[in-house]
């Protein structure tokens, strides 16, 4: 299984931008994607998550509003559209996979990094 994370870069606050994870190596039907980021001196932290087959979603109560996470079964990939970026949005940012009732994260991407200037 591999999760290709793309999309980060450096943008100004108030800007945004869409962040891709790209799934492949198996079905995800019955999997939950999630978008997490962890910043410098600071522990990973959920943001966005999903749920392949239904299209469930929730979020951080810190990007409500503002993030959209949304998946396209045809091309297997999750988008994360991030709107309104705030410099404390800034991390390198994860994708990762569950199955729906499983606590942990079985796979991760490589992350892609986010910088949001003021």
């Amino acid at each position: 299984v591999q999760l290709q994370a793309s999309g980060g870069g450096l943008v100004q606050a108030g800007g945004s931008l869409r962040l891709s994870c790209a799934a492949s190596g198996r079905t995800f039907s019955d999997y939950f994607m999630g978008w997490f980021r962890q910043a410098p001196g600071k522990e990973r932290e959920f943001v966005a998550g999903i749920s392949w087959s239904g299209g469930l979603t929730n979020y951080a109560d810190s990007v409500k509003g503002r993030f959209t996470i949304s998946r396209d079964k045809v091309k297997s990939t999750v988008y994360l559209q991030m709107m309104s970026l705030k410099p404390e949005d800034t991390a390198v940012y994860y994708c990762g996979a569950r199955m729906q009732r499983a606590p942990e994260y079985d796979y991760w991407g490589q992350g892609t990094q986010v910088t949001v200037s003021s």
